[in-house]
């Protein structure tokens, strides 16, 4: 066989073998250098093999979102804008109380805040960041949970820092939650820490307490440590209360009694008011125990009130049913959340004094419950009680105004209020009522604009007596404004709705609100035009038992 007749064979069989054959074999004899294969990240964008590629420039130095980028020029900058009215300059006077001082520097940019002049130094050479925090954490805490507004709790915790020398701050106050952060300088990681506040007790011995702390803290001449400060705060809420159960609950049947000849009742009236109060109190803390919350707790002591003046008109006793009913629901009003809520969303925290005002909501329609549960089934029975009956109130001024200081002294033990401070805001809300009597019932003034008037005296009288004891001026206030809350006028709409006559019912419970809302707001300017204009209790005239270590 020859070399051709040997190869033909083998074509054939190429030729027809599927596994070696298709369209793309290469034919038998033609040379194809061999390709070498692409490396796998190539791709259709791949830069062609030769062609070069400018160089992209070395990065800048990783700096601060705060510095100004490298295209910039001082130079070559645009004009600022400056207002046609120009920029307030806010002044910052070093002589006013620190809380006006602390809250002048909340409402300042970060940048334009003065530095610090560090107060307090511990061994240390440097300031304990976290346990600054947790302390300033703990004191707002206790200042919230004693009813304190938001801004003033901005400002205590803003002086704490600032005391141990933590320039760059921000506190953050709301309901239940405070939280504050501290960034050491433009270009550090902030330190952030936050605290919720979970139980609230009105002590304003305890919210006395804390504010003459944060007074030390703030005094040049006063150097309180770290552990120092640790230990008033520890003994602060180990302290007991200045007035025991018993006290509270006889307070609470005077306030009611007198409350109730401030509208006209006489002895006997005075007797039943107190003494409808003293069993709803004694109900409510029956509740407190079993743990049922606020709302229940309100519902039960609006009860017996009620009753007392039910059973009055059904045994057609001839006294002033609507009286007793009225003094009753002067303890159980929330006028000091109230005001608070007020304060808060004039002052531009509008989330803390919403759910602030949503809480006297809430107390409001549990007393609402409790009340009408009572008249509906009184008026079922056959009891009489006339809506439209008006309760004399000034035919004798002298016996209403010691009842208003009787109420406003009441209502400062039930906040457990120091007794040095209870005489002054008995006399506080006498002049309140006395301001009030002498514009409506003699002048004829409408009740709204009166009670507003008074309240902004009561508020004025407030902060001048905190600003010469270096405290707060909530033990001042709220209970100066007893005597001015809206009690009948929630009763009288209480009663009309509970006898189908729920337009009139609606009428006078937006009288009640309206009254609420003048008390707030007037304690709020009072307060703020005492800032505005006056200038008490400078840091140049403080007493000297405040310069001593302790208290």
């Amino acid at each position: 066989m020859t070399e051709a007749e040997d190869r033909k064979p083998r074509s054939d069989e190429a030729r027809y073998d599927p596994e070696i054959t298709s369209e793309f074999a290469i034919p038998v004899g033609l040379d194809v250098p061999r390709a070498v294969g692409e490396p796998e990240t190539t791709s259709e964008f791949a830069v062609p093999q030769g062609f070069q590629t400018p160089q992209p420039a070395s990065p800048e130095p990783e700096g601060s979102a705060f510095s100004p980028p490298h295209t910039y020029s001082a130079k070559d900058a645009p004009a600022a804008f400056t207002p046609a009215t120009g920029v307030p300059l806010v002044s910052l006077v070093k002589d006013a109380p620190w809380q006006d001082r602390m809250r002048t520097m909340l409402r300042m940019p970060v940048a334009e805040r003065p530095a610090p002049e560090q107060v307090q130094r511990g061994e240390e050479e440097g300031p304990a960041v976290p346990r600054v925090l947790d302390l300033t954490l703990r004191i707002g805490e206790l200042l919230l949970a004693g009813g304190e507004g938001a801004e003033d709790v901005e400002a205590a915790m803003f002086a704490v820092c600032r005391s141990y020398g933590l320039d760059r701050c921000e506190p953050n106050v709301t309901f239940t939650l405070l939280s504050i952060s501290h960034q050491p300088s433009l270009v550090e990681d902030p330190v952030t820490a936050s605290r919720t506040v979970r139980r609230r007790g009105t002590d304003y011995t305890r919210l006395a307490a804390v504010f003459r702390l944060v007074d030390d803290l703030t005094d040049a001449e006063t150097h309180v440590s770290l552990e120092e400060a640790y230990r008033r705060l520890a003994e602060i809420r180990r302290n007991r209360h200045p007035y025991p159960g018993w006290a509270l609950t006889l307070a609470g049947g005077l306030l009611a009694g007198a409350a109730s000849v401030l509208v006209g009742g006489d002895l006997i009236v005075f007797v039943a008011a107190a003494v409808g109060a003293m069993l709803g109190d004694r109900l409510a803390w029956l509740c407190a125990g079993r743990g049922l919350p606020e709302f229940y707790q309100f519902t039960v002591a609006a009860m017996p009130p009620a009753a007392i003046g039910v059973a009055f008109a059904l045994a057609h006793v001839d006294v002033k049913a609507s009286a007793v009913v009225t003094g009753g629901l002067f303890a159980l009003l929330p006028g000091r959340a109230l005001v608070a809520g007020v304060q808060d969303g004039l002052t531009g925290f509008y989330i803390t004094a919403s759910a602030r005002l949503l809480e006297v909501m809430y107390f409001f329609v549990g007393i609402v419950t409790g009340v009408l549960i009572v008249l509906y089934f009184g008026v079922k029975v056959g009891g009489e009680l006339n809506p439209d009956a008006a309760l004399v109130t000034n035919g004798r001024p002298l016996i209403q105004i010691a009842a208003s200081m009787l109420l406003s002294l009441t209502f400062a033990v039930l906040l457990q209020q120091e007794r040095s401070t209870v005489l002054w805001v008995t006399l506080n809300g006498g002049v309140a009522w006395t301001v009030y009597g002498a514009m409506h019932y003699v002048a004829d003034i409408s009740p709204v604009a009166s009670t507003a008037v008074a309240a902004g005296l009561v508020g004025l009288f407030g902060q001048l007596l905190s600003r010469y004891r270096f405290a707060s001026a909530l033990p001042y206030t709220t209970a100066a404004i007893g005597p001015l809350l809206p009690g009948s006028a929630t009763y009288f709409g209480l009663l009309n709705m509970a006898q189908n006559e729920v337009d009139k019912g609606l009428v006078s419970l937006a009288n009640a609100a309206s009254l609420a809302m003048a008390i707030a707001i007037g304690v709020n300017l009072g307060s703020e035009v005492f800032r505005l204009f006056l200038r008490v209790g400078s840091a140049g005239k403080r007493r000297a038992a405040k310069r001593t270590r302790g208290f």
